[in-house]
């Protein structure tokens, strides 16, 4: 298995369970491994086949941008689906910071794996 990744991934969404969240944008950061094969795209030199990492940060900044999640933990999970369903990707791992929640770290957040690694 072949690995694109993604890292550093910033986006300003509204996250939290506290109602001054709900009424405030904030920073999520995410980090992404996504399993596919590149042979054939080395093979080819095709964009179309290969996981095009832009049309994957495209379509989750237009994912992310437009929720209101109450946990990071949902939204984690709600991108890791999306992936695995619109990208066809079939193992992926994601790390979801909010890198101002807690002044005194430098980030708090999820880290999930999904799919079967091959």
């Amino acid at each position: 298995m072949d690995i694109v990744f993604v890292e550093g991934l910033q986006i300003e969404t509204v996250i939290g369970i506290y109602d001054w969240e709900r009424e405030i944008r904030q920073r999520v950061v995410l980090d992404l491994e996504l399993g596919t094969d590149i042979k054939h795209a080395a093979q080819t030199e095709e964009i179309d086949n290969t996981l095009n990492y832009k049309a994957v940060c495209d379509r989750l900044i237009e994912f992310v941008q437009e929720s209101e999640f109450l946990l990071v933990e949902t939204m984690a999970e709600e991108i890791a689906s999306l992936l695995m369903r619109e990208f066809s990707v079939s193992w992926l791992t994601l790390k979801l910071a909010k890198p101002d929640a807690i002044p005194a770290a430098s980030a708090v957040g999820v880290k999930i794996e999904r799919g079967e690694r091959s």
